[in-house]
């Protein structure tokens, strides 16, 4: 925190003595609710990122960008398994989404690994309780990846990367008046590191090719359709575990293992616009699958097919200018998981909710949903926002609170793997609040956002492994998992050619018996700066991530749970335009060669240097 109010004493004479012409922006929309919102109306916590921010700091993969936020933790267990944690939640209390589309399939929590930004426009994260609009695994945030689709004419793009590996992207994209068409297709080769860190051990690696093609159009007017296509595949090696580990250093066995990943997602739409505009429809069909094999283990087949259909009515008005509006929403989704043979899963949802911008200021957005279950229990979820732009004052007031739910999956359900499953589970329910300022100052060039939450976690689904009373391995947990912490976000733009960032998430986790949640650190930091020069064809920028407070379970020795070290991680990028349409680009992650692990047994990666073309027509 020291170091964060000493930058920003430091930074604030210097923005002062920049230009004084305010900086207008257009506005940012947000999918936070039925359909998208305005930023500045939003009541909840939210973080966006855009691929000017990807290229600015040489982030290439979703997993690097997300370090940057507030309020999210990533425990990444070497280069093919990283958790997100919003807010001290469980990995599994995060929906992820690519282009409103489930990234996992059945009840599967979603692992980042190589997800790449090559052909990402950009990235929504919405902290805490979403169930009301985006159903169970949302219960304590959203992160919603947006692909590219290409403005309006004909573009065409590529880059190429070498380090450690290489890596390569294109996309081509063509739209006219009445819609358009997208493909973007991507590889990433990695050569990867011994996780294991023996002496003259094999390196991990990993391979991902992704493609992903979308359209839509304009059949009428007033109505329109479209469709989105996209398959990932990914393989992966990795090290087996020393059960007999008495250290970190010996928890990993050096081995030739190797997993397979797919994803399939999909999804058709159509949109009707009615009397006059005031009332918009739209009915969707997506279906998400996942297939893994590690050749070991586990060979699971999961999919998770949704139905939904949105409609909104503007109370005063078209629904594109409305100040209020109301909305109504019902969904059918059904799920399987071949590690539960012969079962499945359905629920049928109906949400309601309402919004009005008022002429004093004030944005209010109320959201109230019902999940009818057929293996477990019902749920009533609901979500409030308030947003206020106090007269006057460069200050926008932010305050939220709402519930969320997260079922319980097949193998708590049915069992798995020798042992047995509780057909009796509760779904988890979080409660959460949160209340901010936004203060936007020296006329729009920096923006701070100060935010303090609070969450409450009941019938979390805890695992005995010995055989409880009942003969299951699965029961809900008494007492409540309290978190409770801070956020805080600035951004400074010193001059048109130099801005600076910085983030911190102070975060406090325990367990009903007052034990540590692992895996939470109590304390992120990060910092960034960045440079243009040669009248704009040149940037320089840097990235700073200290991370401390952190505890996990240590799988050897007692099993006790202990803290990490702290670590500090700084990378640098740079690029430079060589023509109009090409750009030479650098970076160099881990500058310092810092030894680090986010996860008891297995380090970061060390540093590692990449050279890069990118270019465009």
């Amino acid at each position: 925190m020291r170091t964060l109010l000493l930058l920003s004493a430091t930074l604030l004479p210097a923005a002062a003595l920049a230009q004084d012409a305010p900086i207008l922006l257009d506005p940012i929309t947000l999918y936070g609710g039925l359909t998208p919102i305005e930023a500045q109306a939003y009541g909840r916590a939210s973080t966006v990122l855009t691929a000017q921010d990807f290229e600015r700091r040489g982030v290439t993969t979703v997993e690097q960008a997300l370090r940057q936020v507030p309020g999210v933790a990533i425990s990444a267990s070497g280069e093919s398994n990283a958790q997100i944690r919003i807010r001290g939640a469980e990995g599994n209390h995060t929906l992820v989404l690519i282009d409103g589309i489930r990234a996992a399939a059945g009840d599967q929590e979603y692992f980042l690994s190589g997800l790449e930004l090559a052909n990402v426009d950009r990235i929504e994260v919405l902290r805490g309780p979403q169930s009301v609009f985006f159903g169970a695994d949302a219960s304590a945030g959203v992160v919603n990846i947006i692909t590219r689709k290409g403005g309006v004419g004909t573009e065409a793009s590529g880059t190429i990367e070498i380090g450690d590996g290489w890596a390569a992207s294109a996309h081509v994209s063509t739209r006219g008046e009445r819609g358009g068409i997208s493909l973007n297709a991507s590889k990433r080769d990695d050569d990867g590191y011994d996780i294991s860190q023996i002496d003259g051990g094999d390196d991990d690696g990993l391979t991902r090719e992704t493609l992903q093609l979308s359209g839509d159009y304009a059949l009428t007017e007033d109505i329109r359709a479209g469709a989105t296509l996209r398959r990932a595949t990914e393989e992966y090696d990795y090290d087996a575990t020393n059960f007999a580990a008495t250290s970190a250093r010996d928890y990993l066995i050096d081995s030739r293992d190797h997993a397979d990943r797919t994803e399939k997602t999909g999804q058709v739409w159509l949109e009707a616009d009615m009397l006059d505009g005031r009332l918009s429809n739209r009915l969707s069909y997506d279906q998400t699958r996942y297939d893994f094999d590690d050749h070991q283990w586990t060979k699971a087949e999961a999919r998770t097919d949704l139905w939904k259909f949105r409609s909104v009515y503007g109370i005063d008005g078209r629904v594109a200018e409305a100040t209020q509006t109301i909305a109504f929403g019902l969904e059918h989704s059904k799920d399987e998981n071949s590690l539960a043979t012969e079962q499945r899963r359905r629920s049928n949802s109906a949400v309601l909710e309402y919004r009005g911008a008022f002429a004093n200021g004030l944005d209010v957005q109320f959201g109230l949903r019902q999940d009818n279950n057929d293996v477990f229990d019902d749920a009533t979820t609901w979500s409030l926002g308030l947003s206020y732009q106090m007269p006057n004052a460069p200050l926008r007031l932010h305050a939220s609170a709402g519930t969320g739910v997260v079922n319980p999956d097949y193998i708590e359900l049915f069992g798995g793997f020798g042992y047995v499953g509780n057909p009796n589970l509760k779904p988890e329910e979080n409660r959460g609040f949160d209340l901010g300022v936004e203060a936007t100052l020296l006329d729009g060039r920096a923006v701070v956002d100060l935010t303090y939450f609070h969450e409450d976690l009941e019938d979390e689904i805890t695992f005995s492994g010995t055989p409880l009373p009942d003969g299951t391995n699965y029961y809900n947990q008494d007492g409540t998992s309290k978190r409770r912490g801070v956020e805080i976000a600035a951004s400074l733009r010193a001059t048109d050619s130099l801005s600076f960032g910085a983030n911190y998430t102070y975060l406090h986790a325990k367990n009903p018996d007052g034990s540590v949640e692992t895996r939470r650190p109590r304390h992120q930091l990060g910092l960034n700066a960045a440079w243009l020069f040669a009248e704009g064809r040149g940037s320089l920028s840097g990235d700073v991530i200290h991370v401390a407070g952190n505890y996990d379970q240590q799988f050897f020795g007692s099993f006790a749970t202990e803290e990490l070290p702290d670590y500090t991680v700084v990378n640098v990028a740079a690029g430079y335009d060589l023509t109009d349409k090409v750009r030479l680009t650098g970076r160099v992650v881990n500058l310092f060669d810092e030894d680090y692990s986010d996860v008891w047994g297995y380090p970061a990666r060390g540093r590692t240097a990449y050279l890069g073309l990118a270019a465009k027509w």
